[in-house]
C-alpha cells in the first residue's frame, strides 16, 4: 500500500432516477467518513443499511454501505462504497458531502491507477479495465476480461523468463572470456534464441488481434481513380461522406469514417487514386494513400472486372499481417460476371448489391481469432512487442555476426526492458499519465 497519499471519491457509476448508483471512496479517511454517515464503526464486507445525511443533519438519500479495508480491495487501500438512488443530483450532493469530511474528487482513472500503484493490478490488466468499459461488442468484452484477469500479463510473463534465462546462458559465457571454449558458440543459446523469437512471433499475432478486438479494424479503401472508392465508403457509412464526381482525382486526402458492424468497430480510410500523376497536390494524396496502406489491418482493393488481375499491383507495401481483399464494383453495369477463386466479392455501390456479403467478411476480419483465449489489447503493446523482435534480431546478428557476448546481453537488457513497459516494471509517469489520463472518472 502507497504510504502518505490522500482520499479520493468519485460517482463510481450512474443508471438514471429509476436505477442504483454509487459514490466510491478511496484512502486512508474512508473509514472515517463510512462512520459518520453510518453513526458507528462499519464491519468489514458487510452490507450496512444508512441513511446517508448532510452536515446539517438534513437526508440526502438511504442506501446500502460497504467497507473494505486495506488491503483487500480494489485499489489496495480503505475503500467505502455509499450505493444509493441513481438520480444525479442525490449523488452529486453524496459526493459533496464526503468531500466535506475529507476526500477530494478523483482525477480520471485514479482508483485504477492506485490499484496499479499498490500492486492490485499490472499496467495491462489496469488498461484492460478500460477497455471492458469501452467494448462495444460481445467478443470484445469477454477479450477485456481475459486482460483484466491476467492472460496477456501471463504470456507477457513467460516470454520475459525465457528471455531472461536466455541472458544468463549469454552473460556466464562472458564471464568466462579467458577459457579455450567457445561458450557462445554452445547450440544451447542458439536454440533458446530461436524458441524466444518463435514465441514472440505467435505473441505478436495474438496481440494485434486482441488489438483489433479492442480497437475495431482499420479499412484502407484502394484503387485507381473513379473504381468507385468514395462511393463504397459512402455506402457503408449509409451516408454521403465523401464527395463522389466522374473526374478521375477527385479524392486527395485520405477521408476517414468510423463505422459499426454488428457492435464491430472498424475505420474507413477513403484514400486518392492510385496512378502517376504530375500534379502535384494529387501526388501527395497518392504518397498518403500508400502511408495508409503500410498501417492497415485490411486492404480493401476496388476495382473493375477487366482490371481485377493487374490492380492487385496495388497491394504492395501491405503489411504482411493485414488480410487483402478484393472488391469487385460496378457490376450492375455487366450483363453476367465470371466466378474467381480467392478472397473476392462482387458489389454494386450504387445499387448496394453484394454489401450485406462485404459487411459479413468485414466483420469475419474484425473478430477473426476471437475465440477461447482471445485477449485484448493495445497498439502501444504491438509497438512494444515489435521494438522487442528488433533486438532479438541484433542479438542473432551479434551472436552469428561479430561473435561478441557482450553487445548480445546489452540487446537482450534493451529488450528485457521492453517487454516491462507493457506491464509496468518499466514505466515513465509521462505513460503513466497518459493511460489513466483516458479513463471515465469513477474507475
Amino acid at each position: 500500500m502507497t504510504d502518505g497519499v490522500d482520499t479520493i471519491a468519485a460517482i463510481a457509476t450512474g443508471a438514471g432516477a429509476a436505477g442504483v448508483g454509487a459514490v466510491r471512496v478511496s484512502g486512508p479517511l474512508a473509514p472515517a467518513i463510512a462512520t459518520r454517515f453510518l453513526g458507528r464503526e462499519p464491519a468489514p464486507r458487510h452490507a450496512h443499511f444508512a441513511a446517508f445525511r448532510d452536515g446539517a443533519g438534513e437526508l440526502i438519500d438511504r442506501g446500502i454501505l460497504l467497507h473494505f479495508p486495506a488491503p483487500h480491495s480494489y485499489t489496495g487501500e480503505h475503500v467505502v462504497e455509499l450505493q444509493g438512488h441513481g438520480s444525479a443530483v442525490l449523488l452529486d450532493a453524496l459526493l459533496r458531502r464526503c468531500i466535506e469530511l475529507g476526500a477530494r474528487l478523483a482525477r480520471p482513472g485514479e482508483f485504477t491507477e492506485r490499484a496499479f500503484l499498490n500492486g492490485k493490478l499490472d499496467l495491462a490488466q489496469a488498461e484492460a479495465v478500460a477497455d471492458l468499459v469501452a467494448a462495444t461488442s460481445q467478443a470484445g468484452a469477454r477479450a477485456a476480461l481475459r486482460s483484466m484477469e491476467g492472460v496477456f500479463s501471463a504470456r507477457v510473463d513467460d516470454l520475459l523468463a525465457e528471455l531472461i534465462e536466455l541472458r544468463v546462458h549469454i552473460e556466464a559465457a562472458i564471464d568466462f572470456p579467458e577459457e579455450e571454449i567457445d561458450f557462445l558458440a554452445d547450440p544451447i543459446i542458439g536454440d533458446k534464441l530461436a524458441l524466444l523469437r518463435n514465441h514472440l512471433d505467435e505473441l505478436l499475432t495474438e496481440t494485434r488481434r486482441g488489438v483489433r478486438l479492442n480497437d475495431g479494424i482499420a479499412v484502407a479503401i484502394v484503387g485507381r481513380p473513379n473504381a468507385g472508392k468514395s462511393s463504397l465508403l459512402n455506402a457503408l457509412a449509409g451516408e454521403e461522406r465523401a464527395i463522389v464526381t466522374d473526374i478521375a482525382g477527385t479524392t486527395r486526402d485520405v477521408l476517414r469514417e468510423a463505422i459499426h458492424i454488428d457492435g464491430v468497430a472498424l475505420e474507413l480510410a477513403d484514400t486518392a487514386g492510385l496512378r502517376e500523376s504530375d500534379d502535384i497536390v494529387e501526388r501527395e494524396g497518392i504518397r498518403r494513400a500508400r502511408a495508409q496502406l503500410e498501417r492497415c489491418d485490411v486492404a480493401l482493393l476496388v476495382t473493375d472486372e477487366a482490371h481485377a488481375d493487374t490492380d492487385q499491383a496495388f497491394f504492395h507495401g501491405v503489411p504482411a499481417h493485414a488480410a487483402r481483399l478484393v472488391v469487385i464494383n460496378k457490376i450492375d453495369l455487366v450483363s453476367r460476371h465470371a466466378q474467381r477463386e480467392g478472397d473476392t466479392l462482387w458489389i454494386s455501390a450504387r445499387t448496394g448489391e453484394g454489401l450485406d456479403a462485404l459487411r459479413s467478411r468485414l466483420r469475419e476480419l474484425a473478430t477473426a481469432g476471437a475465440g477461447e483465449g482471445a485477449f485484448s489489447a493495445r497498439r502501444r503493446h504491438v509497438v512494444a512487442l515489435e521494438s522487442v523482435r528488433g533486438y532479438l534480431d541484433h542479438t542473432a546478428d551479434a551472436l552469428h555476426g561479430t561473435r561478441s557476448g557482450e553487445l548480445a546481453a546489452e540487446e537482450l537488457r534493451h529488450a528485457q526492458q521492453a517487454l516491462g513497459e507493457i506491464t509496468g516494471t518499466y514505466s515513465s509517469d509521462d505513460l503513466l499519465g497518459a493511460i489513466f489520463g483516458s479513463f471515465c472518472i469513477g474507475k
